[in-house]
């Protein structure tokens, strides 16, 4: 029974990853019914830069101190919120309305070009982070196991926390909130009422830029390995998260990624391993299969 406690609270960092790139997703989702695949890259952009800052605190010595890192996650965060607001302003607002799959295509263009870019400044080698806040706590134990929890851990969920109730209260208290909920019931309609569609969308790819780089922080720092191709499969299981929990709810991405954290999770401590993908794609194929819509999603046509 402890063994399982100890994989709920592992599950729960994988969860934090997924449902913060989960909600990048569903944010641009709702408002423009299109996926964009080049995220995972703002996840990979966020993870090096991240990476990089921490190797520069660690010559200042200022590694293990908490203010500092949250500094450099505001920093990476909001430099990945610039890049979300350019790639809207120069890439996608030109393909509004383009009834196609050309904006897919082109987030694929997109991804490609961002993992290129780092690999030739950077290379293709890992980058490893010196481990941070590994304080170990012992949470419950019956003398042949005890449960733990790191305070990297711990501050994993306290940052997740934080940043979707921050987003709850942008999404409902905010002038900017209104306005992304009536471009998500109805654009033509919030047009006419005076909303500013294009200053909507370019801030929603801007606040999932920024999550996008929270996820590649925690990545960095609690992970490590990172480099050019690190935001490809978190990309893409991020995405399953979000379609999983119904890609458009807020809510739903979050759930996505806790349910995709736990499958993970309980596969790779009872099982092998080396499956753990194929099942998390797996629960993706059998949720488009029988309930295409998301735990928390509405339902659709077969079309859309």
């Amino acid at each position: 029974m402890l063994f399982l406690a100890q994989q709920v609270i592992n599950a729960a960092t994988v969860a934090c990853v997924y449902g913060l790139l989960a909600l990048g997703y569903t944010l641009v989702y709702a408002i423009l019914g299109q996926i964009n695949l080049a995220m995972g890259e703002l996840t990979m952009l966020g993870a090096m830069l991240t990476a990089i800052a921490a190797a520069g605190l660690g010559m200042a010595g200022w590694a293990t101190w908490p203010p500092a890192l949250l500094g450099a996650l505001v920093l990476v965060m909001g430099f990945t919120a610039v890049q979300g607001w350019t790639m809207d302003r120069l890439v996608f607002r030109r393909l509004r309305g383009v009834r196609s799959h050309t904006p897919l295509i082109v987030a694929v263009g997109l991804s490609i070009a961002y993992q290129e870019g780092v690999r030739l400044l950077h290379g293709a080698r890992d980058w490893w982070p010196a481990p941070v806040l590994t304080g170990r706590h012992d949470l419950l134990s019956d003398g042949a196991f005890t449960v733990t929890a790191l305070t990297a851990q711990l501050a994993i969920l306290g940052l997740t926390g934080g940043l979707y109730a921050l987003l709850w209260g942008i999404m409902q208290r905010t002038a900017f909130g209104r306005a992304h909920r009536a471009c998500t019931d109805d654009v033509a309609a919030a047009e006419l009422v005076g909303v500013d569609v294009n200053r909507t969308v370019a801030v929603t790819f801007a606040i999932g830029g920024g999550l996008a780089a929270a996820a590649g922080s925690v990545i960095a720092l609690y992970y490590g390995g990172v480099n050019f191709f690190t935001g490809y499969l978190i990309g893409f299981k991020a995405l399953a998260a979000a379609v999983v929990g119904g890609i458009g709810s807020v809510p739903g991405a979050m759930l996505g990624g806790a349910l995709l954290g736990l499958v993970e999770t309980f596969w790779s401590a009872y099982f092998a391993i080396a499956y753990k993908d194929i099942v998390a794609f797996g629960l993706l194929t059998l949720f488009l299969i029988y309930r295409p819509q998301g735990l928390l999603g509405q339902a659709r046509g077969r079309g859309d």
